[in-house]
């Protein structure tokens, strides 16, 4: 099986996965991770984006989230949970209070029917939209992907509710085939 350039340097790299690099990449763009942040990372498996939150917080705390359990990784804590149910979010709470910045690379398991597919990654993405607006701290920032396919405008609107910048960004570091996109979100209004 042919592995793509990114794939190569995150092994290469030790970052566990390609996608820690769509994370650099946003964040070099839209500065939505700071020093010192506290992070919440849902769907954090395999590490790559926990591995990159905390090199930019430097002193920060990140916290992932996954119903896969992860290998440890230096400096962060890991909660083994399902976002959809309830009593993860229950468990993220007795962990912290508020976070600086809500991460999530949540997928669905992928069917191959591709509206299937579209509904259930929105379902996760207002999932991950929900724990945002109970987690995070007055100017916090968002993160989150979801599967192109006619969800983005309805969502995006739904989200500048809570959020004064809202932005849609399709990575350089994504599959060409892939159809996800990635929604940014900053400056949470609490």
């Amino acid at each position: 099986m042919h592995k793509d350039k990114f794939t190569l340097k995150a092994k290469k790299e030790g970052m566990r996965a390609r996608s820690a690099y769509k994370l650099q990449e946003i964040n070099n763009r839209f500065k939505i991770i700071r020093q010192n942040d506290a992070i919440l990372d849902l769907g954090c498996w395999p590490g790559g984006w926990m591995i990159v939150a905390s090199r930019i917080a430097k002193n920060g705390y990140v916290l992932g989230v996954d119903k896969v359990r992860i290998d440890a990784i230096e400096g962060c804590e890991f909660i083994l949970g399902d976002v959809m149910q309830g009593n993860t979010f229950n468990k993220i709470k007795s962990k912290i209070d508020r976070v600086d910045v809500v991460l999530s690379d949540l997928a669905p398991k992928t069917t191959g029917i591709k509206e299937l597919d579209i509904e259930n990654s929105k379902k996760l993405a207002l999932k991950a939209l929900f724990i945002a607006q109970k987690m995070l701290k007055n100017n916090g920032n968002f993160l989150f992907k979801l599967f192109q396919g006619g969800n983005e405008a309805a969502l995006t609107k739904k989200i500048r509710d809570s959020f004064s910048i809202v932005k849609i960004y399709k990575p350089a570091t994504s599959k060409k085939r892939s159809k996800e996109i990635y929604i940014i979100a900053k400056g949470f209004k609490d």
